[in-house]
């Protein structure tokens, strides 16, 4: 059954998404690769301004990134891989804050 073009716009976009994160992650480990192995972290920004994160995770590093609903800010850097994660705590407390001020 063929896709609607809306249906194909969003496969489309997700492929440019997966293709886009895979270059990202390219650059990011030959910046760690081109590093003196003793200064390597594995662990910065690419191009500028998207984080990277390859250390094994660690359950502090999940609650920080993932569940902190006193964070500063709803989007924070992925605990492992390249670029973004959503802090589900910060964005349960302001949805709670806003249920019980109503």
């Amino acid at each position: 059954m063929p896709f609607t073009k809306t249906q194909d716009r969003f496969h489309r976009g997700r492929k440019v998404v997966r293709l886009v994160t895979i270059g990202l992650a390219v650059a990011a480990i030959t910046k760690e690769l081109r590093t003196p192995s003793d200064e390597r972290t594995w662990h910065g920004v690419v191009v500028g301004f998207v984080p990277y994160d390859f250390r094994v995770p660690t359950l502090e590093r999940v609650k920080s990134r993932m569940w902190d609903p006193d964070g500063a800010h709803v989007i924070a850097p992925r605990v492992f891989g390249v670029g973004w994660t959503i802090n589900l705590g910060r964005v349960f407390g302001e949805a709670r804050g806003r249920l019980t001020s109503h």
